[in-house]
């Protein structure tokens, strides 16, 4: 069997290619704009050679070379004959109908026809992409110059060399633990003779909000982190808002109050002014027995979509967050182990979780969950074994 070897772009902290890590991948290059998400990448040890992590705007000529100029290192060092798997998720900036301000969308698109650029160059075995449920259909300018829908590109620059599977699908039914409903599209290199069907992630049930975190602990003091997980906190925010959300019931949102007083505001000028419901999810309680939410980059915030917890009057902790997300507990987000952060002081814990909270909730949110890469991951290796 040829050595298992993938390549990530717009790989952020690596939550999603790590399930390719977990079924024994070596990462011959990931590609990510902001060092501190490469940074989680390298506690992780993704990468064998330090070359490999490389920070940098796929765009530029210099970074596409890094990122050529690792094949080649492990074509000399490792014998490496060729690419099992390139995936590229590139930010939905431009496409996500959440994002409604969609300036200088064929720019931002051009990231995945950068992506498609260094599929044609690279020829690996397979590819991923996975992005919004809308990427398809939104428009790019193709390396031909042509605007065109993503769909078309794809298929002008890689039919004649792959067979390519598209899919558009909830994650919550294929491993992910939360709503997530995104575009998943599969390429296998024609002289490879394995159905791209075949290697999407199963079918399972979608597990309810209750059997992902029931079991941990309740945390009811603003401040409070559980002592056997840093990463189980009630995170703090204005002591005001608690007085919006604590009599809430499972379902039932800050605007929904009678009270007057527990209707979300804010003061200008000394003058109290009651703020707009623009989404009907915001301040509002999840449910035990319903599907964990889509989780956001503002996972941090009670006024994002569906961050409150279902009885505790909280934000999900990053704990929370990661099973919603199917990120293993061993994945590492310092180069400290659990029981070396959990050994902290309180005022330790609470200095460290200041400095890396949201990095770390951010690079949740945008990630792909790592279980349906995982999954994949699986099915790649079986067939390449046989």
């Amino acid at each position: 069997m040829l050595p298992l070897t993938y390549v990530s772009l717009f790989s952020s902290a690596g939550i999603g290619c790590y399930g390719f890590k977990m079924e024994g991948f070596d990462c011959v290059a990931t590609n990510e704009l902001l060092s501190r998400r490469l940074a989680i990448q390298r506690c992780n040890q993704k990468c064998k050679y330090e070359s490999g992590y490389i920070a940098g705007d796929i765009l530029l000529n210099e970074t596409r070379d890094e990122i050529l100029s690792q094949m080649d290192l492990w074509k000399q060092r490792e014998n490496l004959q060729e690419l099992t798997v390139l995936i590229a998720t590139p930010p939905c900036q431009g496409m996500s109908v959440a994002n409604h301000k969609k300036k200088d969308e064929n720019k931002r698109n051009s990231l995945v026809v950068a992506s498609l650029s260094l599929i044609k160059t690279i020829k690996p075995r397979y590819f991923i992409l996975e992005n919004v449920k809308t990427f398809l259909n939104t428009l790019c300018t193709d390396l031909d110059g042509k605007d065109k829908r993503i769909r078309f590109a794809i298929n002008d620059n890689l039919a004649n060399d792959y067979n390519i599977e598209y899919r558009v699908f909830n994650f919550k039914n294929y491993g992910s633990n939360s709503s997530r409903t995104r575009t998943l599209i599969i390429g296998v290199r024609k002289d490879i003779k394995v159905n791209a069907a075949s290697l999407y992630p199963q079918y399972r049930n979608e597990p309810t909000l209750r059997q992902i975190i029931c079991n941990l602990p309740r945390l009811t003091q603003m401040g409070e982190i559980d002592p056997t997980d840093i990463y189980h906190s009630f995170r703090s925010y204005n002591p005001e808002m608690r007085r919006w959300i604590e009599n809430l019931k499972e379902g039932e949102g800050a605007f929904d109050n009678s009270d007057e007083s527990r209707l979300p505001h804010y003061y200008r000028n000394g003058i109290k002014i009651f703020s707009k419901n623009g989404n009907a999810d915001k301040y509002t309680r999840q449910c035990w027995d319903k599907v964990p939410p889509c989780v956001h980059t503002r996972n941090d915030i009670l006024a994002s979509q569906n961050t409150v917890h279902p009885v505790d009057d909280r934000v999900f902790s990053i704990r929370e967050l990661m099973r919603m997300m199917s990120i293993p507990e061993e994945f590492k987000w310092t180069d400290n182990t659990l029981d070396e952060l959990n050994g902290l002081s309180l005022e330790e814990k609470r200095k460290y979780l200041c400095q890396n909270d949201i990095n770390i909730r951010q690079s949740i949110g945008e990630a792909v969950p790592t279980e349906i890469f995982r999954q994949i991951a699986h099915s790649i290796k079986q067939e390449e074994s046989k």
